[in-house]
């Protein structure tokens, strides 16, 4: 008996570096899984790997988490194949070039458009939407299936969310959205079982931060992957696998009395002062 027999899960962003590898720790722990990924094409390789592997328990769709209309056909669909949603976890999201600053700070010879006051707004809105709003509506959505049953919501957070990171601006504004987002829906929805927590991940390497932290060469550290692992005391970055631990627990009936919490897994990122 797995740890989560019977229970049908959602994942957005399902096709992405870490969250495929979360959706096969889902399988693995009993549960079946919607492959929710805004590359229906992707999302369909990635179901066709995990059959190959004895997880076939799956629902490949296309949903885009920013509109509502596709998010209500991903849930009508996952009802009528499985009958519930106990799971979701909104895994859609990450960084975009124009929503970041090229400079760490403002000093004298910074260009300006460098600098925040060259920061591109709609590249700002689009990171703040995908990922608070590309987390907001998924809730809205797919919890209206959890009202008589109960639930478990995981939002992704990040070290950005708590300790500022240069250069992401758009992107540390949305993670710090997303915490304060994942307390105040946890207190909203704690009468109707559902609990709602969050998982902030350290440093991954992934599609949209792989610029910051990795020269040309994908191997050689750039000046900012080096600080990163400088400031990071088990000296690393952070394998997928990582974070199964901790969504498992989360998710899983022995996590029935915690909510409204942000888990850090990190190698002890936020606990370092960097002295």
């Amino acid at each position: 008996m797995g740890r989560l027999d019977g229970k049908v899960a959602v994942v957005t962003g399902a096709a992405g570096v870490l969250c495929s590898v979360m959706t096969e720790s889902l399988l693995r722990d009993g549960a079946k899984v919607v492959l929710a990924d805004l590359n229906e094409d992707h999302a369909k390789v990635l179901q066709k790997t995990l059959a190959g592997q004895g997880l076939g328990e799956t629902l490949a769709l296309g949903v885009n988490v920013l509109e509502r209309g596709s998010l209500e056909v991903a849930r009508d669909a996952t009802l009528a194949k499985w009958g519930r949603i106990d799971i979701l976890v909104n895994g859609a999201g990450g960084n975009h070039p124009k929503g970041t600053c090229p400079a760490e700070q403002f000093v004298e010879g910074t260009k300006l458009e460098d600098s925040f006051f060259g920061l591109d707004l709609a590249g700002f809105e689009f990171v703040n939407k995908l990922n608070f709003i590309g987390s907001l509506l998924p809730a809205q959505v797919f919890c209206q299936a959890m009202l008589k049953t109960g639930g478990s919501v995981i939002n992704i957070s990040s070290m950005s969310a708590t300790q500022p990171l240069t250069k992401v601006a758009a992107y540390s504004a949305a993670k710090a959205a997303i915490d304060n987002f994942t307390r105040w829906l946890a207190v909203h929805l704690a009468p109707a079982n559902i609990r709602v927590n969050a998982i902030a991940p350290g440093f991954f390497i992934t599609q949209q931060n792989r610029f910051l932290m990795l020269e040309q060469d994908g191997k050689t550290l750039t000046a900012r992957g080096q600080k990163v692992i400088n400031k990071t005391p088990m000296h690393r970055f952070g394998d997928p696998k990582d974070l199964c631990g901790a969504l498992t627990y989360l998710v899983s009936d022995e996590a029935s009395f915690v909510t409204g919490v942000v888990i850090p897994v990190d190698g002890g990122f936020l606990a370092y002062s960097g002295v």
